[in-house]
């Protein structure tokens, strides 16, 4: 049995892990995960920020433990939030006199199931209560339909909540090359896969198609019913970093280019990032203006993730502050966010300057807890924050696992900046007091 100690430095680790989680690609947190040990494992389970890559991971590769401790997690992603209808919901609610009507008892055919679908899937409710009617799905010959012409949002959304596909066919049901529009909820599939843990951000990043809607859900504007919670919208922000920063850098020419490309690329985000590294020529006729996209690509382009704010000494003094900690958390919160609301600091700032580094990457060390671990009412600062993390860590730790596990091994004990926990941990020298 562990002593008190070795629970408090399991749970300690946990919280950093899972900090560490929400910046790392794909394969490194499912790596990461794989080196925890027991009891380390089951406090990352029940931490309040464990991000939705590792859910889908943990629940799709991890032990029955794993999931049993995430299933009892109030805070983590995978449901749906409060007042939203989810998958025991829909299940409950029983078909009209019309509907049972208009379509007949079933059983339905692959093809008779796929033309309902398209003319009752603008929202998942209809296209739920078809789905629990007799039927015969063949999943290749839907996924064909697909190809030839995109089922609509909410007959996607239904299929992946109810549908009981295996990932290749849940991937597939994302790509929506072939339509004109995937209609006003377009979203919704993609956020549902998400918060359902069927699907990371990254896998969303490398087969959602067109890439147009790639990076829309890299900054999805706030909306009413099903939406990115802040966790989830910085996460797939940090998704779609990874897949522009490698062919994209910091060049502003190729930056400005991607939403007039964009717009009428039907491949994937990785496609398009390749075709304009390599400056393949565009398509005449496909380049055009979209004003959605091209607030999105501003939102994400390094430019807006660098911008200095003004401010001469006061700035100075700002800055200072954040690395010599007020007398109470109380205090250190109430003047960040001041000096935040006052323009002095940006998000980015903070996760430069402020010490320790694991009170930077966690945004209740200085936003202050707000019992909504889904959203913080500084949007703007998380977002930018996240995306400065991630573009220290990328440039730091890539893709070596083994630098991540030092770094990850080194957070709870180390007291300065994270940029110098990043050189100490590439230079390989000791940042911590762990063996």
């Amino acid at each position: 049995m562990p002593t008190a100690e070795e629970d408090r430095a399991s749970r300690r680790l946990a919280r950093c892990v899972a900090h560490l989680l929400r910046h790392a690609p794909h394969h490194v947190v499912a790596a990461l995960l794989d080196r925890l040990d027991e009891p380390t494992r089951k406090y990352l389970c029940r931490d309040q920020w464990l991000p939705a890559a590792a859910v889908t991971l943990l629940l799709r590769h991890g032990t029955d433990a794993d999931r049993h401790y995430i299933a009892r997690n109030p805070h983590v992603v995978g449901r749906p939030l409060p007042g939203l209808p989810g998958p025991a919901l829909y299940a409950a609610r029983k078909p009209s006199p019309e509907l049972l009507r208009e379509v007949g008892p079933g059983p339905f055919t692959t093809e008779e199931l796929t033309a309902l679908l398209r003319r009752h899937g603008r929202r998942p409710r209809t296209a739920l209560i078809l789905l629990r009617m007799p039927h015969d799905l063949d999943t290749e010959r839907l996924l064909h339909e697909h190809a030839r012409a995109p089922l609509p949002p909410g007959a996607v959304e239904a299929l992946l909540l109810a549908g009981g596909l295996p990932r290749s066919a849940r991937l597939a049901l994302l790509d929506a090359r072939a339509g004109g529009t995937y209609g006003r909820h377009w979203y919704r599939p993609a956020v549902r896969a998400v918060r359902m843990g069927l699907l990371t951000c990254d896998e969303l990043v490398t087969h959602v198609a067109p890439a147009a809607r790639t990076l829309l859900l890299g900054h999805l504007p706030v909306t009413r019913g099903l939406r990115w919670s802040l966790p989830e919208q910085a996460e797939m922000q940090s998704a779609v970093h990874r897949a522009l920063r490698p062919r994209l850098g910091e060049d502003p020419r190729l930056w400005a280019e991607l939403p007039r490309r964009a717009a009428g690329f039907p491949g994937t985000l990785p496609e398009l990032a390749a075709a304009l590294a390599a400056g393949t020529p565009a398509v005449p006729g496909a380049v055009r203006h979209d004003p959605a996209l091209a607030r999105a690509v501003r939102h994400l382009a390094p430019e807006t993730a660098h911008a200095e704010p003004a401010g001469a000494w006061e700035r100075e003094l700002a800055l200072v502050s954040l690395a010599v900690p007020m007398d109470t958390a109380a205090e250190d919160i109430r003047w960040v966010r001041d000096c935040l609301d006052r323009g002095l600091l940006t998000g980015a700032d903070v996760i430069r300057h402020k010490v320790p580094a694991c009170w930077a990457l966690d945004e209740d060390q200085w936003l202050g807890e707000i019992g909504h671990p889904d959203r913080h009412d500084r949007p703007a600062a998380v977002l930018a924050a996240r995306a400065e993390a991630d573009r220290l860590f990328d440039a730091a730790l890539g893709d070596d696992v083994e630098a991540w596990w030092r770094a990850a091994r080194a957070l709870p004990d180390f007291a300065g900046t994270l940029p110098e926990l990043l050189a100490r941990v590439t230079d390989g020298d000791s940042v911590s007091k762990r063996p």
